[in-house]
This record gives C-alpha cells, structure tokens and sequence, in this order.
C-alpha cells in the first residue's frame, strides 16, 4: 500500500489529514510540537476571530451556537480539539517529531514522481508517495532592516502574549495590520503611551454592520462582488467616517476594500480619537531608544512591538526545488502545486480573504483528487508540468477569495481534462 506523509498538526494538517483518511489512504502526519492547533497555542492573549463563528468553523463540525459571535483564540484552540477528537485524528499524528528534510527519491522523470523521502528529528528516513506540506505561514517572524540600532525592548507580534511583554510605559508599534492594530489596542488599554507606525492608509472595516457580521447579511448576497465592495465603503463611510477624522491617519492610496489588505479593527480607531493611540509615519532610522520619523519627528520609546509579517519558509525543502517571487513560492493548481514538482502539495499557503479554516479542505480535496489521478495511472502521471503550462502561476497568500475559488475551479476543469488524456491513453 501506497503511503502519504502530512507535515504539521494546525489547522491545515487536520483537514488534510482528515481528507486523506476520508479517502482510504495510509498517512502518517509529524507535528514538532506535543499537541495539535498550530500557531493558534501562540497567538496573544487578545486575539479573537475577525470573522464570525457562523463562517469560519469547517463545514462538516460547526462552532458551537452558544458560542460569541467572534470567539477568542482558546475557544479556536478548543474547536481544533473537538475536530480532532470527533474524526479521531490524533492517533494518526506523531507528537514532538519534527521533519528535518523532504528529497525526492532519484530517478528518470519530474522531479517528486517517484515520491519522497521524509527524514524526521528522530532519526528515522521513510519513503512515501506524496507528501502534503502544512506546516504554516505565520511561525518565521519577519523584521525589517532599519538604520541604525534600537537598544530598548523589541518583541514581534508571533512571540507577543499580552503587555506584560513590554518594557517601560512608551510603546511603539511597527505595522498596521490586523495584528498591529491588536497590540496597539491591548497596548493603549492597559494606560500604555501607545504609538502605531502607519505609512499606508487602510479602509478600517467594522466587525459588524447593523450589529451582525458582514458575511451573515443575507441581503448582501444579492449583489455582485464589486457592488458588495461599494456598498461595503458607504457603511463604512456613514460609521467609521474618513481619516481625516482621526489624528495622524494617512488616506487610503486605494478606492476599494479589494485593493488593499483587510483591515477589520475599529477598537483602533475609538482609542486614537482619545487620545490613547498616537499615528505614527514611516521610520528613517534609530538612534539608542530614538527613533526617527519620515517626518522629521522623533521620539524615545522604550518597547517596540513588530507586527511585520512573517517569511513563507519551508526549511525541510532544498530551496533549489522552488521558484519564488516576493518571497513566496511560485504555485499553480489553486496554489496546492510547486511549479513543475510533482507530488508534492502546499495546505495552507495561500490566505483567501474571510474565514481562514474552511479553505484548507478545499485545498486538501485537490490534493486528493491529484493523488487518485497518480494512483490510477499506476503510480505517477504528469500533473504538475500540465498545471505550470496551462495556468498562471501564483505568487500571493493574501488573495481575493473570489479570485481564489475561480482558480480552484479552473484547476478542477483542468484536472478533469488530464484525467480524460490519460483514460484515453489507458
């Protein structure tokens, strides 16, 4: 029997793990760490869902209904136990097993299509079919290089738990995303001279129009997408009103949600017009504890917290094998396949706008359906080299879900045709 390996116990390994099992197949899944959940153990103390519970959960194990419209980060935690538990996937994971390399077995053909030999921190090296690499995007924390030194305190946000992180009273948050926006907020209430770095304007979005999600207003649905950004931008416009409403805030050097990166936080907004959160423009350099702004501004702060993203690393991979580009793997196949590597599947590593959780499945169900085309054909036929030649290669993890769903659909018609070749072959 065939073998499939599952790198990583999050929530993209958990779906994959339990569409492989669903499928019939023998998988064996690795998580370098003692329990399942991925960085949702790490997250900080603050962090609850910007999407509602109603969406978010996968498809086949609902939240459950008594549960806040945006539940906290270990009520997502309890979910990802109460998944595992109801398909019985732990007995499938091997804990504190970390994948030190993933190389593909030699011989005539694309690279992968004779499988993968999978060495883990045991010592141990197994060879399996097909690998399915979950090991997230959001662990390899990413700080940008600025001039000079700074000597006070510096967290990034993936190692950020709560403000008893921070050094001292004056706070300097670099990056205003949703995490960024986070700590200035946790930051700002708890009576912290709290400052946010703000170079680009966003469109900050309410969590809820009318008192209930956007994604749960069912009248909204009526509209094409464009029309539903539009009509989006006018709520906001009448709720939130505009930056020149809040001290410091740059415009938006875009017209539409789509154009830029979702930013679904007005807690940020209410403490600015207090006066508790001060906006900060892009830094030049620093000097000690001084940081200089673009501005000409400058001022001493004691903590800086960076919520600068993270690298999309995959450190088991001969990085030879990739092809990259802002630093993102190059991937077709809805963003699940390597350009031109066969058998090899990327869960996880692409972001589509909203819920996070329910995109793994769909991702894990091409691998799937991948998986049965190699099988049938008795063990290998070409499916990565057709997908690189016949569509666009992707390059984002944030990506407009529409956009997204049609490249999954896409690579379902293309699968289908690859599929009729090489029936008419057999």
């Amino acid at each position: 029997m065939t073998r499939y390996c599952i790198i990583g116990g999050g929530p993209a390994g958990l779906a994959s793990l339990k569409a492989m099992l669903d499928a019939g197949h023998d998988v064996d899944c690795f998580e370098k760490s003692d329990t399942i959940g991925g960085h949702w153990n790490h997250d900080y103390d603050a962090l609850h869902l910007i999407t509602s519970r109603q969406v978010t959960g996968f498809a086949d194990l609902p939240m459950p209904e008594h549960w806040p419209l945006f539940p906290h980060r270990d009520q997502m935690l309890e979910y990802f136990h109460l998944y595992a538990d109801t398909f019985d996937l732990k007995r499938h994971i091997t804990f504190n097993t970390a994948v030190v390399s993933v190389e593909p077995i030699p011989g005539d053909g694309p690279v992968g299509s004779h499988g993968w030999v999978v060495e883990t921190s045991d010592g141990n090296r197994r060879e399996y079919d097909g690998v399915l690499v979950a090991n997230g995007h959001l662990w390899d924390q990413r700080i940008p290089e600025v001039p000079g030194t700074f000597t006070g305190n510096q967290v990034h946000s993936g190692s950020y738990r709560n403000t008893g992180d921070i050094e001292g009273t004056r706070v300097l948050v670099v990056g205003s995303g949703n995490s960024g926006c986070d700590l200035a907020v946790d930051a700002a209430q708890d009576h912290l001279d709290t400052h946010i770095v703000i170079r680009r304007g966003h469109f900050f979005q309410p969590k809820t129009f009318f008192g209930k999600p956007r994604s749960e207003l069912a009248w909204m649905q009526e509209f094409t997408f464009e029309e539903q950004d539009l009509i989006a931008r006018m709520m906001m416009r009448v709720s939130v009103g505009t930056a020149s409403d809040y001290p410091g805030m740059p415009e938006p050097d875009h017209h539409t949600l789509a154009d830029g990166p979702p930013v679904v936080n007005d807690l940020l907004l209410y403490w600015v017009q207090h006066g508790r959160i001060k906006v900060r423009p892009g830094i030049e350099r620093f000097d000690g504890k001084t940081v200089h702004f673009s501005d000409g501004t400058s001022d001493d702060f004691d903590t800086i917290l960076w919520a600068t993203g993270f690298h999309a690393s995959l450190p088991f991979l001969d990085e030879s094998l990739l092809v990259r580009q802002d630093g993102v793997p190059l991937r077709v196949g809805g963003a699940v396949v390597p350009l031109d590597i066969e058998k090899l599947y990327l869960i996880g590593m692409i972001g589509a706008r909203g819920p996070q959780p329910p995109i793994y499945p769909i991702q894990a169900d091409l691998a799937v359906r991948m998986i049965a085309m190699h099988e049938a054909a008795g063990g290998y036929t070409p499916i990565a080299g057709p997908l690189t030649q016949l569509q666009p290669h992707e390059w984002r993890i944030d990506i407009l879900r529409p956009l997204w769903l049609d490249q999954v659909e896409q690579t379902k018609a293309a699968l289908q045709f690859l599929g009729t070749q090489q029936a008419a072959h057999v």
